[in-house]
């Protein structure tokens, strides 16, 4: 069976607060762009399961403004791992992900998400704020590992 990843990268936060980094809002465009990322969801990945996403304030609010109009709704999942994740530790994540599972996102920070794509792909892709991957591999979510996805596309959405 193949396996498919998106990986999208959080709206743009907000740097002006002081408040501690996992608890930085988006800002503006963050609030603006991160339903384009719904909307671009819904027009190229099909039958998305899962979405495993960082507990950090700007991911959730990514995750909760891009699937608002997705439908089905999508269920979600916050995991403490994937919060400054490198790519080994994002592979973790994935690896365990329910065989049930065909099409799982990841919601997630730089720079552990471009180095994850290009680890799994070999493909160096700069995932800006809002960026989508998306990744496909036959066999499970273990196959993860063998590092042998291929780039099936990558977006920035923006108005």
């Amino acid at each position: 069976m193949a396996r498919t990843l998106v990986v999208i990268r959080h709206a743009k936060s907000d740097w002006e607060q002081a408040t501690p980094d996992e608890q930085r809002p988006l800002n503006e465009r963050g609030r603006r762009e991160a339903p384009l990322i719904g909307r671009w969801l819904a027009d190229h990945v099909e039958g998305l399961d899962l979405v495993v996403c960082s507990p950090a304030t700007r991911a959730r609010q990514t995750w909760r403004l891009a699937s608002a109009g997705l439908e089905p709704k999508v269920r979600a999942r916050y995991d403490e791992r994937i919060y400054a994740a490198g790519p080994r530790e994002l592979m973790s994540v994935v690896e365990e992900l329910d065989d049930e599972v065909g099409t799982a996102a990841l919601v997630g920070h730089n720079p552990g998400l471009t180095e994850l794509v290009e680890t799994l792909c070999g493909e160096r892709v700069e995932l800006k704020t809002s960026a989508v991957a998306v990744l496909r591999w036959d066999g499970s979510w273990a196959d993860v590992w063998a590092r042998r996805a291929a780039l099936v596309t990558h977006a920035t959405p923006r108005e």
